[in-house]
């Protein structure tokens, strides 16, 4: 049977950036085991030292999930598309049946009166928008355009959870906040947009890193909350609690040119844990930080979480509970696939296992501990680098970025091999060589040296601090990004 594998942008590295592959197979684990054959780097993302499929990758014939056939002897015919969705970070729900005691005034109703005149909002749906309270956890790519949305569309209160400065490198799309705002608080540049964008709209700023200690308190007094995270830790700290309390928890993601949007709502569909019942390993997926996205993408994906909670809090349409959206903004495409709850989820299935909080840096592999420790022996400084570089030493200088970022800026004698490259490339290396390896902040670079002592290298060390460091300490001419 030929069948054809979508590919999800952190895997498209493995098989020469397609999106997708035809393979022959009569079922899953054949057109799967096609699929790694002829994409051999695959195999570590999709399975594990068992040879089991991994329990953060699911994967879907049509629109289906296979863990809901027969998994991987779920027949395959002709035409069929499998995709693989990994974890990046039906029906109507109504948070409020009836209009709530609030009034609205004469501007009030001049402002929202293009709602107003449709039925499906009017006099009655609008109260409810203003009688609402909302919390976004995060102010930044997707709390951007869900806040202003949110409160350009007249929801009467509205929370904000961030303890983050405005940087230079979100204002490629965290819209929300402005250049004269670098340096500034997150909640303080939104709160002042929002301010002029609807001065009806209270805004309670939250300005504390979620944890597992305040999320129960900070989500009670609210009626949904909004999942605009960037990690992993976080995003099920927010699933766990929404299902604790009861809330639906609009969710969405982003990466490079890809993001996904769902509601998870326990009392009525699946939640988070139902379609990613572990996080992957800590460094597999990468971060936005370090792999980049489009700068419109989020706009996309956090408008559609602002359509959802408006659905939500007005109780109309067909809202995102069962589905999952995904969206291609290169192909411009946009894919449902539905989600079922899951009866062993040890949160919302039939015998619950997780009744509180717990620690989800620990749940998540994540710990206080730098990722990686190289050892003082084999690290080095930039102004150690540069005095080499001064009195004519022999060595070679390793870049293990991506060519992009190669092509933004570079130490001066540099050879690039990006990390994932260096397997297939150790020929271009001497184990009798002084190495310098580094990247843009030595995160990577550090996991090349241990990659390369584990190899037989002896004679080599990391740059601490990457080039953002040099260009700190060495050379300001060279950009940081």
């Amino acid at each position: 049977m030929s069948v054809k594998i979508m590919i999800p942008t952190p895997l498209r590295t493995y098989t020469g950036q397609g999106d997708s592959v035809s393979v022959e197979g009569g079922t899953v684990d054949e057109a799967l085991a096609s699929l790694v054959e002829a994409h051999p780097d695959l195999k570590k993302h999709l399975y594990n030292n068992e040879g089991a499929l991994r329990n953060f990758v699911n994967v879907y014939v049509n629109d289906e999930d296979i863990r809901y056939a027969e998994r991987g002897a779920t027949g395959l015919k002709d035409g069929d598309v499998l995709s693989i969705v990994p974890s990046i970070a039906g029906g109507t729900a109504a948070v409020n049946e009836a209009a709530p005691p609030v009034e609205l005034d004469s501007d009030e109703i001049l402002r929202y009166s293009r709602h107003l005149i449709m039925p499906e909002v009017a006099m009655e749906g609008q109260k409810k928008l203003k009688a609402a309270k909302v919390l976004a956890i995060g102010a930044g790519g997707l709390g951007s355009p869900l806040a202003l949305y949110l409160a350009a569309a007249g929801v009467g209160r509205l929370g904000i959870v961030d303890f983050d400065v405005v940087d230079f490198t979100n204002l490629q799309r965290q819209i929300i906040h402005s250049t004269a705002n670098v340096g500034r608080s997150k909640l303080d540049s939104a709160r002042e947009r929002i301010a002029e964008i609807n001065p009806y709209v209270r805004v309670d700023a939250h300005e504390t890193a979620l944890s597992s200690e305040n999320a129960l308190e900070l989500f009670s007094d609210y009626d949904i909350v909004v999942d605009g995270t960037d990690n992993f830790p976080t995003r099920y700290l927010v699933n766990d609690a929404c299902v604790l309390l009861g809330k639906p928890n609009v969710y969405g993601s982003i990466f490079r040119f890809e993001g996904q949007a769902s509601v998870f709502y326990a009392k009525e569909g699946p939640c988070y844990r139902c379609l990613y019942p572990e996080p992957p390993p800590p460094g597999l997926v990468p971060s936005c930080a370090e792999g980049g996205v489009l700068g419109v993408l989020p706009g996309i994906i956090g408008v559609m979480q602002a359509i959802e909670t408006v659905k939500l809090i007005l109780g109309r349409g067909e809202s995102l509970i069962g589905r999952l959206v995904l969206f291609d903004a290169l192909a411009m495409r946009f894919r449902e696939l539905k989600l079922r709850k899951n009866p062993s989820c040890p949160i919302c299935g039939e015998n619950p296992t997780i009744t509180e909080l717990i620690d989800y840096q620990e749940f998540c592999g994540v710990t206080n501990e730098p990722e990686v420790t190289v050892g003082a022996e084999f690290e080095i400084t930039p102004r150690e680098l540069k005095a080499k570089m001064d009195s004519g030493d022999d060595f070679v200088l390793v870049d293990v970025r991506e060519p992009e970022e190669y092509a933004i800026c570079r130490i001066p004698g540099s050879r690039l091999i990006p990390r994932l490259t260096l397997p297939e490339r150790l020929h271009d290396l001497s184990t009798a060589d002084d190495i310098v390896v580094h990247c843009k902040s030595g995160v990577r670079s550090g996991k090349a040296v241990e990659f390369l002592k584990q190899a037989g290298y002896r004679k080599v060390k990391n740059l601490a601090g990457g080039i953002l460091r040099w260009s700190d300490d060495v050379d300001p001419a060279v950009p940081k990004y």
